[in-house]
């Protein structure tokens, strides 16, 4: 038996917030999994890499408007604070690389530090092409200063958690923003 396609039903709507920039100066609570939530990070060479890469985001080209607060790499996920420190002035007009995602957005940035460290850790591993990452990421704009340093404590608190429930993040992303 075979299902037709509904474009109503099947259309993906995007969450993001409709009218925000999101190369906006502002702070940006991030969360990406890694690929079918394996444990990957559990190895403290691989953990290495991911944590190396988040850290030197900053000195990236293009990037030199962004810095980081807390981060945590978990076994199997990831989350930092972005925070854009300006305005990005590069339009989609003049960056063809990604047409979709300006240079210097949250999308951006999130898709450099997935691109290196998947290539870092294939190299590695010996298995280019390998995933690393799920699909997309989690996000959430950071609205006031209440609110970042209730993300703090939770990014600080998560390894404490982890042991108690290992599936905590299916709560937590319910409420953040996805990305694809």
């Amino acid at each position: 038996m075979s299902r037709k396609f509904d474009s109503f039903k099947h259309r993906r709507q995007s969450i993001r917030w409709e009218h925000w920039d999101y190369g906006a100066a502002g702070a940006y609570f991030i969360t990406i999994c890694t690929y079918q939530r394996g444990l990957l990070f559990d190895d403290p060479q691989l953990s290495r890499i991911a944590s190396d890469v988040w850290h030197a985001l900053p000195d990236h080209p293009k990037s030199e408007h962004v810095s980081l607060d807390a981060f945590v790499i978990m076994p199997n996920h990831m989350h930092g604070i972005l925070i854009i420190d300006h305005q990005t002035t590069q339009s989609l007009e003049n960056n063809r690389q990604f047409e979709n995602v300006a240079s210097g957005t949250v999308g951006r940035l999130v898709g450099t530090y997935k691109a290196i460290v998947t290539c870092r850790i294939n190299r590695l591993r010996g298995t280019p092409g390998a995933k690393v990452w799920q699909r997309g990421y989690w996000d959430r704009v950071i609205r006031n200063e209440r609110e970042f340093l209730a993300i703090q404590h939770y990014i600080h608190e998560n390894p404490n958690r982890w042991a108690e429930d290992r599936e905590h993040l299916d709560a937590l992303t319910h409420k953040m923003n996805h990305h694809r």
